[in-house]
Formats: structure tokens, sequence, C-alpha cells
């Protein structure tokens, strides 16, 4: 393959990547579809086959079981337009052959500007998205995992003098191939029936139950090292029901220097991305590890991720 069939085909892919990331943004639960780690988000978030130190579950629940150590991991974003994301993840081998997780997601937009019927600010508002993760992995084989995710949500919304509340369950369903010296590959199924359910008879007039479904995504991934370049990719189909709504394609790259200092880039979800990390020792050797990415979103702006990720 020439350089410049492979620029073109790069180019096609990220052009792609651009347009249809954005088909399904506006639909229910994105903000379990934002990413998670300063590490993945740096890489395009495509970490399907990857096993992601402190938020293994989030990506694929399967991966935890290669998991050698208890993760714990926290992550902030840094976000443009007065939102909020945060999440601290748990995850914790069982031995001989599972692991278990817990893990907390949080996402919310502040400062929204209240105003009564005659246009007069009267407050400030705001709303928020919670999902609470019992994770669960299993060996079948030394080399092949299976995984589930079991989520709470919560989705809070300010009306007029009071809140009203969508509640819901949802699930993510994961398998895992690990190599030791080739690729991993992996696939993944991302909200499951997850779902809001809504009761409004106490807000308005003619207030009902009704429900919100999230769209369910199936993904392949696959993780390798290219040129001593650590390679993450995955693409995926967005369904609504019996509809497609569009497909991800995610791709990224690290680059390892002394063998603790990390720079990266990725593309994904319509958007760009670099970041660096480094491991560090703060009980043990290479115990500990901060990462930051730097993500460009169009037309939003510039987000700023930060994650600790820590195994004992």
């Amino acid at each position: 393959m020439t350089s410049i069939f492979r620029s073109y085909l790069m180019f096609c892919f990220f052009s792609i990547t651009i347009l249809v990331g954005r088909d399904y943004a506006s639909f229910t639960g994105g903000f379990l579809r934002m990413g998670s780690s300063a590490r993945a988000m740096a890489m395009g978030s495509g970490f399907t086959a990857e096993i992601d130190a402190g938020f293994a579950a989030y990506h694929n629940p399967a991966s935890m079981v290669f998991l050698n150590k208890r993760q714990l991991g926290f992550t902030h974003h840094f976000l443009p337009l007065d939102r909020r994301f945060m999440a601290a993840n748990l995850s914790v081998p069982l031995p001989p052959s599972a692991s278990v997780g817990l893990a907390w997601v949080s996402a919310g937009v502040d400062k929204i500007d209240g105003r009564n019927i005659a246009g007069e600010h009267t407050q400030y508002l705001s709303t928020s998205e919670n999902a609470f993760i019992i994770s669960f992995a299993q060996k079948i084989l030394p080399w092949f995992s299976a995984g589930l995710n079991i989520k709470i949500l919560n989705h809070q919304l300010p009306m007029n003098t009071m809140d009203i509340a969508g509640k819901g369950i949802g699930m993510d369903f994961g398998l895992f191939i690990h190599s030791k010296n080739g690729p991993n590959l992996a696939f993944m199924i991302q909200d499951l029936n997850s779902r809001y359910q809504w009761k409004t008879d106490k807000i308005f007039e003619r207030g009902k139950n009704y429900v919100e479904q999230f769209p369910t995504i199936y993904r392949a991934g696959s993780s390798l090292i290219y040129k001593g370049v650590y390679v993450t990719l995955d693409a995926g189909v967005v369904m609504n029901g019996n509809e497609m709504l569009g497909y991800t394609m995610r791709v990224g790259g690290e680059y390892s220097y002394l063998e603790n200092y990390f720079l990266r880039a990725g593309l994904g979800n319509g958007r760009m991305s670099v970041g660096a990390g480094f491991d560090w020792s703060l009980l043990k050797e290479k115990d500990g590890r901060l990462d930051y990415a730097f993500v460009f979103e169009n037309p939003a702006g510039a987000a700023h991720i930060f994650t600790y990720a820590f195994s004992f």
C-alpha cells in the first residue's frame, strides 16, 4: 500500500467520523457516550479492546479479569458552556478467574437562566444525570472472558418550583479475547435496554408516564502494537430499536518514552484529541498514573480532562 493511498484512506476515515459522529448525539443518555478517562479520550475513546487502568469496565466489563491488581480511578472533565462531567471507578479481582467493579458517572449543566412568563430572570437552574454501575466479569478460558454492567440511572430536571426525575436501569455486555503476542479483540453491546421512565402527573395537568429509550451501540474493536506505537481502534453501529441512527469509527495511538512517559493522539465521536501521561510510584513501583487529554469539540470549544488511576 503506497503512502498516498494510506493518506487517502485516513482522510476518508476522518471525514466520515466527523460527519456521522453527530447523528445520535442528541438522543437520551449522551453523558454515557462522552468518554471517561483522559487516556481513553486522548486516543479517540476506541477502547473496546483495551484494558484501561482505573476504568476498564466502562469500555468493556469483560476486560476487568485481565487486571492483576485492584484499580481505583478518578476523572474530571473541565468543559465549556457550564457543563460538568466526573467519574470514579473501583475494580477488584476475585481469584481465581473473576472480577467485580463499582462505578459512578455524573454529568450536568449549571447556571441555566431561569425566567418567568414575563421573561424576567428568576434564578439559575441546574440539571444532572447519574449512573451507578455494578460490574462483573468471568474468564471462560485463560484468554477469553465475558462481562456485564448493570446501570442504575437517574436524570434530574428543574421544572418551575420543583424538580422532576427520570429513573431507570440498563446494561452493557462484553466479550474479550486477550492475546499475549498478537492483537486483542473484543465485542461490546452498550446500553442494552437502558431507559428513563418519567412520571409527569405532578407537574402537568395532563401528565402521564412515558419512557425514553437509550440508543444501543454494537461495537467491535482491537488493540495492537504497530511500528512501536500502541494503536487502539473500534467501530460500531448505533441503533434505536430497529432504526439505525448511524455508526462510530474511533482510532488512537500512544507512544511510550522511557517506559514511564506517554504521548497520545486520536479521533473519535467527531472529536480530535491529544494528550500525555506518566506512570509514577506512590507506595510501590509504578502504582499510580496521571493522565491529561485536550479534546476539541466543534462547535462547543475545548475540553480538558484529568485522570488519576491507582493500583493496590
